[in-house]
């Protein structure tokens, strides 16, 4: 199969490097100098700079040479970006079939990425989302690893599955779009307020406690929303929830522990370098939390920490002294 990824950060430099050894892969950037590095180091420096690149992976900053003769397009940019690039591909007469891998709401609107794919690419019915439990520089290396395709086309969401699966990375097919999207975003917040809880040192027993009552917030808006409940207890939401709440590679998880330890958030973010979807989707799940009449404190507490200037400490203790209710 030939295929583009669009955006070389550092999830979508893992998937293309995990995906060439078997089909034609382009990454597609917007810097010359990053993807002339690329080309020339066979390494991504500033996203993966421990993981070679095999030499059978194309790069170019050409978008109409990238999609020459494609049969899949992966979307492999921030949320935020997913607006522009999206169209970028509808000035285009014809256009395969594409898969995204953006987590979270776009800022402001509080759209999920299949809304602005159904807005600027009305009509596309072959596209589909992929999400799981998933360290980009464990795929880059090789790391065996499983994730949920999801498409409204099930028969698409099988043949891509089947496609993009090999040996080391192995892909599940689904039809809930709505939950698999939700899983991947509202986890990056969970994520946070796990790293609170550990750079507070307040043990096992919390965080255990936490990252299940995080999974019962999530699924309590993701089947408001329209997602299915089951989708919340595989890869996409329970798998992904556990990885990025107890993994020192999660970049969200690193904004909690040292919001913990003191840090300003301006501070945390710019040492980091990579972008931490969980601090712009932390404020869009809370207010469609609030408009919808959800119940989300532990998303709640993080957003007062992050935006509000309340200490973490402050925020936990709140969190432990709410009224007692029944667990379900």
């Amino acid at each position: 199969m030939k295929l583009a990824v669009l955006g070389a950060g550092a999830w979508g430099t893992a998937l293309a490097a995990a995906w060439a050894p078997q089909h034609t892969v382009t990454l597609w950037a917007r810097d010359p100098a990053a993807v002339a590095a690329m080309h020339a180091t066979r390494v991504n420096a500033r996203y993966l700079p421990d993981c070679p690149l095999p030499a059978e992976l194309a790069f170019s900053t050409d978008l109409d040479a990238a999609l020459a003769g494609v049969e899949l397009i992966v979307i492999a940019v921030p949320s935020g970006a997913l607006r522009p690039t999206l169209g970028a591909l509808a000035r285009r007469s014809t256009l395969p079939p594409l898969v995204w891998v953006s987590k979270g709401f776009e800022p402001g609107s509080r759209k999920l990425p299949h809304q602005l794919v159904a807005e600027l690419l009305p009509g596309h019915d072959e596209t589909g989302v992929l999400s799981g439990p998933s360290f980009a520089q464990e795929v880059a290396r090789g790391c065996p690893t499983a994730l949920t395709l999801a498409s409204h086309a099930p028969t698409l969401a099988h043949r891509l599955a089947a496609a993009l699966s090999n040996h080391r990375l192995r892909l599940y097919a689904h039809d809930d779009v709505i939950g698999v999207e939700l899983g991947g975003a509202l986890k990056n917040v969970m994520a946070i307020a796990a790293g609170i809880c550990d750079g507070l040192a307040l043990g096992h027993n919390a965080r255990a406690a936490l990252i299940t009552r995080g999974l019962a917030e999530m699924t309590r808006l993701g089947i408001r929303l329209g997602g299915r409940f089951e989708t919340f207890m595989g890869l996409s939401g329970l798998g992904d929830l556990i990885l990025t709440t107890t993994g020192d590679l999660s970049r969200n998880r690193q904004v909690g522990l040292r919001l913990a330890r003191g840090q300003s958030l301006d501070t945390i973010l710019g040492e980091l370098g990579h972008v931490a979807e969980g601090v712009t989707t932390a404020p869009e799940v809370a207010a469609l939390a609030a408009e919808m009449g959800v119940d989300m404190p532990i998303t709640r507490a993080v957003c007062q920490t992050l935006f509000d200037g309340v200490p973490p400490a402050q925020a936990v203790d709140a969190l432990l002294n709410r009224e007692i209710k029944a667990e379900f």
